[in-house]
């Protein structure tokens, strides 16, 4: 990998946005690109660093980068002439044994395996208050590798001792590139500004921490406010799995139990917005 793809890779992983690093692993015969040549693709299909060849293996291995950036996993393309796809049983555009096979019809007639890996910003926890849970959720989050925004007033944001993001109050993005997990717990210092805020952008989960009589009232204030009921529906609560959970350090590893579950289901359940 050269200098300038290594820069480019960096740069785009520390803005947090995904793209598609694409390998080629080994060739026959003539081909334009030889083995160890390496591209990075933007979700828009675009190349914007690199060199895998030109049209005839080009097309082929973009669609597998938009595939694989559509669903978090990486895939092996095969682009061979006809006769040898003829040869094998397969035709283009069949997956075997984890094999995307891809025609390769241009003079060259050479065979191309490239490699097509999904590169996705980190997941996000975004902890909403500043309650003995929330601080226990943002420190076992951030321990299991998720980017952590801590939403709280200034006077409670230094109990929070790591933090990838700070946001005084409960103004979130609309949308962000990376998968977004939101747990408000506030112990009534803002339930209600906290969940409406968090309901009314783009994430992959909202969890409330409160009793299930406070959440019941919660939808219910919400439902009054004009929140729509579908979003409502987003809504889990109380949060976390059913561990018997007693402490604030149980009741965090319930929350993100439940957030793993949630998000190994569907490993790339945000990143499908980057084409947007």
């Amino acid at each position: 990998m050269g200098p300038d793809i290594l820069d480019q890779v960096c740069a785009i992983k520390n803005k947090g946005e995904p793209f598609a690093l694409a390998t080629v692993v080994r060739t026959v015969a003539a081909t334009a690109a030889k083995a160890g040549a390496k591209a990075v693709i933007l979700p828009d299909g675009t190349i914007s660093e690199g060199w895998i060849g030109g049209g005839c293996a080009r097309a082929a291995v973009l669609q597998a980068a938009r595939e694989a950036l559509a669903d978090g996993k990486p895939r092996l393309v095969s682009v061979q002439p006809p006769e040898e796809l003829e040869q094998q049983g397969v035709a283009a555009g069949d997956e075997h044994a984890g094999i995307f096979f891809a025609s390769n019809s241009c003079p060259s007639r050479g065979t191309m395996d490239v490699f097509v890996e999904p590169m996705l910003p980190r997941p996000q926890i975004v902890v909403c208050g500043a309650s003995p849970v929330a601080v226990a959720v943002a420190d076992l989050g951030r321990r299991m590798g998720f980017a952590v925004t801590v939403c709280a007033p200034a006077t409670d944001q230094p109990l929070f001792a790591q933090a990838d993001r700070r946001i005084e109050g409960y103004a979130l993005p609309v949308t962000e590139a990376c998968a977004r997990y939101v747990v408000v717990s506030t112990q009534g210092r803002g339930d209600h500004a906290a969940l409406h805020a968090a309901l009314a952008v783009q994430t992959e989960y909202v969890g409330f921490v409160g009793s299930r009589h406070k959440a019941q009232a919660e939808r219910a204030a919400l439902a009054k406010s004009g929140v729509e009921a579908e979003r409502l529906r987003r809504l889990r609560a109380p949060a976390g799995l059913d561990l018997g959970a007693i402490t604030p350090e149980e009741i965090a590893l319930s929350i993100l139990a439940e957030i793993v579950a949630l998000r190994r289901r569907n490993p790339r359940s945000a990143t499908a917005r980057a084409g947007r």
